[in-house]
């Protein structure tokens, strides 16, 4: 027998072999059980996910005689006719080249005769969104006008081409891409079955080149079958697919981390010389500065990451287009390479508040002028010096102003606060500072750090009295920062804000109520407590402040 491919071996010939797709088979098997039968139905996805064989599954269950619980038995004439193609009562047409009206006006006339050997005459018609607007309109008034015991099945990839009239008429099923785990252990079973050992990491290369599609990653496995030599290895699978090693990948970025621009371009270099395409090349960088983001521990910082994905995904456009593509992924590297000499835009970024002083400035400034030129110099030199006296006198009340800190509600979060929410609120705080959108409000949270911690209070701790001020009084901010606590750890806690010297201060004051049993005492009542009550005091600071907790003996 001539070898067959083995995507065509191994198609789904039952709803349960069906791989990914659980929701679609299982409502298509229900409705055949409950005789639940529509006229027509559309099937959309992404190519390879198991459209066409999911209406050829179908088409065979609701005429095969033996069917059991929504599944065809394939073994009667009706099944195996309809597997080989030879049954007239189910036609099966490819839009991309019958997309014209005369075809589609053919397909209604034949409609109207009923099925000759099956119970229902079925059409699947691959494609749809490749019919023309006059076709699409010859099957709209079949499908308003639908024939007894005749169902159409449309299957497409772009939904958004079908016309919304169509799409109003039918059972529209979407096929989702199916998860690299799910076609790894599928390819590991056809493997199995074909008796051919392997190894794992050929099996991961092959499922992520295959983007979702299972008939991709059989065409591709069948590929790396006939380079191998009788047993699959990874290097067989990245020569195959054109994937990059996941070495390689690490010695680029290593040179990136270190701003090596040289280094990289070595590493670069060698990856062109091996034949990788660098489409691809970029297409796996993204991948792998994604797990970088979601690795815990990661030692690049994650605004740096963040920075690298953008500059990846513009260079993944210029790529796509140019034809010159290994100079474009130099240029790449080289941005790449600088994002670790030259701090980011957002650092340079100047906080509105600070542009709307000096706009005001400049307007009483152009003021004052104006007036010297309209009484003369001797007059307004005695009102300027007034109102300069005036503004130095606001300027030294609105500086010297001492913040007030609710001292209560400071020491309520101290009460409630772990060391585990510190923690978890520290470790997520730069991803935190990364997503304010408001330039103002990220310059004013850039430099601050998280303190005390629960799940309904976030101390944080500013370099002046001013700064802490504008956070408390923002509620904007507040509402931002609560969303975006809530999204990123889950909880939403009330931020407060503290100047560093009140901080100390107050975590003082706290510690030294502590010892004495929560009241708040002052340094002349203070008495020094024994060594065992020490070490408990001790603990439970560590507890609410972290490891960082400095002993003072008075």
């Amino acid at each position: 027998m001539a070898y067959q491919a083995l995507y065509r071996k191994y198609r789904s010939q039952r709803f349960d072999e069906m791989v990914g797709q659980e929701v679609v088979a299982t409502t298509l098997k229900n409705a055949i059980v409950n005789g639940q039968i529509s006229h027509a139905y559309l099937f959309s996805g992404p190519r390879g996910t198991g459209k066409t064989s999911a209406a050829k599954i179908f088409a065979k269950a609701i005429n095969c005689p033996n069917q059991k619980e929504g599944e065809p038995c394939n073994t009667c004439d009706i099944c195996q006719a309809i597997t080989q193609g030879s049954l007239e009562d189910v036609i099966e047409l490819d839009a991309a080249s019958n997309n014209g009206v005369d075809e589609i006006r053919e397909i209604r006339d034949k409609s109207t005769y009923a099925a000759s050997r099956a119970t229902y005459k079925v059409y699947i018609i691959d494609e749809v969104h490749m019919l023309s607007t006059g076709a699409f309109n010859a099957l709209l008034k079949t499908l308003e006008e639908p024939t007894d015991n005749v169902v159409f099945v449309l299957a497409t990839t772009e939904l958004q081409k079908i016309p919304a009239t169509i799409i109003s008429r039918v059972q529209r099923f979407a096929f989702k891409a199916i998860t690299t785990q799910d076609i790894r252990q599928h390819l590991a079973e056809v493997l199995a079955d074909e008796k051919i050992e392997f190894e794992d990491a050929a099996l991961d290369v092959i499922a992520k080149s295959a983007e979702g599609g299972m008939r991709d990653a059989l065409s591709l496995l069948d590929q790396a079958l006939s380079f191998s030599d009788g047993q699959l290895a990874e290097k067989d699978a990245l020569l195959v697919t054109g994937s990059i090693a996941n070495e390689a990948l690490i010695s680029y970025v290593a040179a990136l981390a270190a701003s090596d621009g040289p280094t990289a371009l070595d590493a670069l270099e060698k990856i062109f010389l091996e034949g990788k395409n660098m489409l691809r090349f970029t297409e796996d960088l993204l991948t792998y500065f994604r797990d970088l983001l979601l690795k815990e521990n990661n030692e690049i910082p994650r605004p740096r990451l963040y920075q690298w994905i953008n500059i990846a995904i513009e260079s993944l456009k210029i790529i796509k287009e140019t034809t010159q593509s290994k100079i474009a992924a130099d240029v790449m590297t080289m941005r790449l390479v600088d994002t670790g000499a030259y701090p980011s835009a957002e650092a340079k970024e100047v906080p509105e508040s600070l542009n709307d002083e000096l706009q005001a400035l400049k307007a009483e400034v152009a003021a004052l002028k104006a007036k010297l030129a309209e009484t003369g110099s001797q007059t307004v030199v005695s009102t300027v010096s007034q109102e300069v006296q005036i503004k130095q006198q606001v300027k030294t009340k609105a500086v010297t102003e001492k913040y007030t800190v609710n001292q209560d509600l400071v020491f309520k979060a101290l009460k409630e606060a772990t060391n585990e929410a510190r923690q978890a609120v520290f470790g997520a705080w730069p991803e935190i500072v990364s997503s304010f959108t408001k330039p103002s409000d990220r310059a004013i949270i850039n430099n601050t750090a998280p303190v005390a911690a629960s799940s309904n209070f976030v101390v944080v701790t500013f370099p002046h009295g001013n700064l802490a001020k504008r956070v408390t009084e923002n509620e904007n901010l507040q509402l931002t920062f609560g969303n975006l606590m809530s999204s990123i750890l889950g909880f939403s806690p009330e931020i407060i804000a503290l100047a560093e010297q009140d901080w100390q201060a107050l975590r003082q004051e706290y510690v030294l109520s502590l010892k004495k049993g929560g009241q708040h005492v002052t340094k002349d009542t203070e008495s020094e407590p024994e060594s065992e009550e020490k070490e408990v005091l001790v603990s439970k600071a560590k507890e609410f402040f972290g490891e960082k907790v400095k002993v003072i003996n008075d």
